[in-house]
């Protein structure tokens, strides 16, 4: 029997190709495996950590590494992204299974690791994967947030992560530390962004809480049932996990929830499915998250204006990369432009607060 397409794999790109026999080789030291190499594709999806699809006969791993070239470990951290996945996995249900963690940068040149593949559909930029109803989709909505705040109920101790934890302060942190890294990359082309940064300076809110928090929790980053599409079996890309402010958490996955009533230059840098007919609002999202966990949303325009700069920043510093010849892929040439436009709507929404 063929074995199923996988959605959004693709040929490898020259720039990421690697040595498929030395990864064969390592991984047959700590898993059993079929005979022969492993068909091997790229996810073209990401910005920064590479995935790809290693196909054997009758079995499917995914193998995640830092784009190639990369000197700062602390941004690619794969041990890092390996063990919050492990520790999570007996208490929250969602995490993929792991197979192995590679320190030998002899294999492949830096580190990676190895996890089983979800096997399920992936929301994409422009379609949820599934035929729903308005109806059905607005109900996965819900349960997309319900996701969430079963994340947000995890004892950090008890996923043997505490030691992640910094201590109180992490929205002062991370104001601080994302008001840095724009700083250092940005270029010409982009604004300054001082008027948002002052603003969040001047306006931050103490720790709602400390709990474990995906950092990029979004339609396109889970998995859903192929018998029951209503139901989530996945949460993907765990790269920005850490201990931290749980409405920190919600503010930046909504920074990505392009809605159908959005402005037309909004909508147009949309990453995933989020104005489907029948989705849920970011307001309906915000009501709903704090009723569920009992938080207030009383602030709430700080915490979605840092959401919007976080991402601005994080594009940045992807488009820093092109601008100065780092990378080649196409994919980063005109990330500028959505810079400049979330800039804007921080602003916009600064006026209103």
């Amino acid at each position: 029997m063929a074995a199923d397409v996988v959605e959004g794999a693709r040929a490898v790109r020259d720039e990421d190709s690697f040595d498929v026999p030395a990864v064969d080789a390592w991984l047959r030291t700590h898993t059993d495996l079929p005979d022969g190499l492993p068909e091997v594709r790229q996810f073209s999806g990401g910005a920064s950590n590479l995935t790809y699809l290693l196909r054997y006969d009758g079995r499917d791993l995914i193998l995640r590494r830092p784009p190639a070239g990369t000197k700062a470990k602390s941004a690619h951290d794969m041990g890092r992204e390996y063990r919050i996945q492990a520790g999570l996995a007996p208490v929250f249900p969602y995490v993929p299974k792991m197979v192995a963690h590679c320190t030998d940068l002899g294999v492949l040149g830096s580190e990676f690791y190895v996890m089983e593949r979800i096997a399920g559909t992936i929301p994409r930029r422009s379609s949820l994967g599934v035929d729903l109803t308005p109806e059905q989709t607005r109900q996965l909505g819900f349960t997309l947030i319900d996701t969430l705040v079963a994340l947000h109920q995890v004892d950090p101790v008890q996923a043997g992560l505490a030691d992640l934890s910094r201590g109180d302060g992490y929205v002062e942190r991370q104001v601080h530390g994302w008001s840095e890294r724009y700083r250092k990359a940005k270029t010409w082309n982009v604004g300054g962004a001082g008027k948002v940064m002052k603003w969040l300076e001047a306006n931050r809110p103490a720790d709602v809480g400390s709990r474990v928090i995906h950092n990029d929790f979004r339609l396109d980053n889970v998995v859903l049932d192929p018998a029951d599409p209503l139901k989530v079996i996945g949460v993907l890309d765990w790269e920005l996990a850490t201990i931290g402010d749980p409405l920190m958490d919600l503010g930046s996955g909504l920074a990505y929830w392009v809605q159908a009533d959005d402005d037309w230059a909004f909508r147009r840098f949309r990453l995933q499915p989020s104005d489907a007919p029948g989705m849920i609002s970011r307001d309906e999202i915000v009501d709903y998250y704090c009723a569920q966990t009992g938080l207030d949303r009383g602030k709430w325009a700080f915490y979605e204006v840092f959401g919007l700069f976080r991402l601005a920043v994080i594009a940045q510093q992807i488009y820093y990369r092109y601008h100065h010849k780092q990378t080649r892929n196409p994919r980063f040439k005109n990330l500028w432009l959505p810079v400049n436009l979330l800039e804007r709507r921080c602003r916009q929404i600064i006026r209103k607060a």
